[in-house]
C-alpha cells in the first residue's frame, strides 16, 4: 500500500473503532443509570457512517436516524461533548436537550439526527438544495433503515431530488430488520428499485467493510458535485447488539444465537483492522480508549441543566410563552 493508503486504512479504523468504544461506554452508562432511557446501539454497523463520512468535506451536510451516535462521530463531532449529551448535562452538543435520538452539530456539519422514520433525508434534501440555491453548494449524505424505504416522505424526496437534481447522497443501513421484523417480511420487491423507479442510480455496497462503502459513496459524492443529482446506497450490514437496550429487560427472543453468531463472524473492526500493521493497530486502540476514558470523566463530571431554562432553545426567535398562559 502506498503512504496515502495506509493513511486511510488507519483512518478509517480509528472511526470504526471509535464508534465501537463509544457505543460499548454508552451501554455502561445505560447500565450504570447515568444514561436515562436507553439507547439504540449501533454496533456492527460502524463501517458504513465511517465509509461515507470519509468521502464528504468539512462543509458537507449530514442527517441521520434515531441510532444515530455513529453519524455524528464519523462527521468529526466532539466525543467528549457527544456523550455530555447522552447524559443529559449542559456541556453536551445540544446543551442535554437533544440526547441520544436528538444529537446534532451544525459546527461539523451534522444537521441531526431524528427520531422519525425516513423523515431525516427530506431535511437533508432540503437543506442540500437551499445551499444550491444560495449559490454555495454542498453535497448532503443521509442515513436511514431498511424500515424507512416504505415511507412516502422519504419516496416523496427521491422524487424531489431527482427532479431538481439535487446533490445528496441516500444511504440505507440495511440490517436486516425494522426492530424485531425481517426486511423479507416487510420490503416487496427490492430496496435499490425504490430508487431505480424515480431515476436515481442505486448500488449494494458490503455494509461491513469501511473500506468498500468509502469507495461506492466517493463515485456518488463525485456525480453529486459535477451536477449528476441524487444518488442511493444500500448499505449491507449487521446489527450486533438490540435493537434497543430495553430488549435486555424484556429478553425479546426474534434472533437465534446461532444467527447472532454467524453475523458476528463479519465484524467490520476486525475487517478493517487486518489492513493494519498489528503494532499500528495496538496504537489507534490505545489512543480510543484515552479519548472515550476523557469523554466519559468528562459527562459525568458535567452540570445538568438548571430546571428554569426548560424552556429556553425552544423558539428561535428567543421569545417564550406569557407568563400564566398555562404552558
Amino acid at each position: 500500500m502506498t503512504a496515502s493508503t495506509v493513511d486511510i486504512a488507519v483512518s478509517l479504523y480509528r472511526t470504526v473503532r471509535l464508534i465501537r468504544r463509544f457505543e460499548e461506554r454508552a451501554l455502561e452508562l445505560v447500565r450504570s443509570g447515568d444514561i436515562v432511557g436507553g439507547i439504540h446501539p449501533c454496533i456492527g454497523q460502524e463501517a458504513v457512517p465511517a465509509g461515507v463520512c470519509a468521502a464528504l468535506g468539512q462543509d458537507d451536510l449530514v442527517t441521520g436516524t434515531h441510532r444515530g451516535h455513529g453519524h455524528v462521530l464519523a462527521k468529526g463531532a466532539d466525543p467528549a461533548r457527544m456523550m455530555a449529551e447522552l447524559t443529559g448535562r449542559v456541556t453536551g452538543l445540544n446543551k442535554g436537550r437533544g440526547g441520544s435520538m436528538h444529537a446534532a452539530d451544525f459546527g461539523v456539519g451534522v444537521l441531526g439526527a431524528n427520531a422519525i422514520v425516513g423523515a431525516a433525508g427530506a431535511i437533508a434534501t432540503g437543506a442540500a438544495w437551499a445551499r444550491q440555491r444560495l449559490g454555495t453548494p454542498v453535497v448532503a449524505a443521509t442515513f436511514f433503515g431498511d424500515g424507512a424505504v416504505n415511507e412516502g416522505m422519504l419516496l416523496e424526496t427521491f422524487n424531489l431530488a431527482a427532479l431538481w437534481r439535487v446533490p445528496v447522497v441516500f444511504v440505507c443501513e440495511n440490517n436486516g430488520w425494522a426492530t424485531t421484523m425481517r426486511v423479507d417480511d416487510a420490503v416487496a420487491g427490492s430496496i435499490t428499485g425504490r430508487a431505480e423507479a424515480f431515476g436515481i442510480p442505486a448500488s449494494t455496497v458490503d455494509g461491513q467493510d469501511a473500506a468498500a462503502v468509502l469507495a461506492a459513496t466517493r463515485e456518488a459524492v463525485a456525480r453529486a458535485r459535477a451536477g449528476g443529482g441524487p444518488s442511493f446506497l444500500e448499505c449491507r450490514t449487521q446489527r450486533f447488539e438490540a435493537h434497543h437496550t430495553f430488549e435486555h429487560a424484556v429478553r425479546l427472543r426474534y434472533r437465534t444465537d446461532e444467527e447472532l453468531a454467524l453475523i458476528r463472524a463479519r465484524d467490520p473492526l476486525d475487517i478493517q483492522g487486518a489492513r493494519l500493521d498489528a503494532a499500528v493497530r495496538a496504537d489507534v486502540d490505545s489512543e480510543i480508549e484515552d479519548v472515550l476514558g476523557h469523554a466519559v470523566e468528562f459527562a459525568l463530571a458535567s452540570e445538568f441543566p438548571d430546571p428554569l431554562t426548560a424552556l429556553d432553545h425552544l423558539y428561535a426567535s428567543g421569545l417564550r410563552p406569557r407568563p400564566g398562559s398555562g404552558v
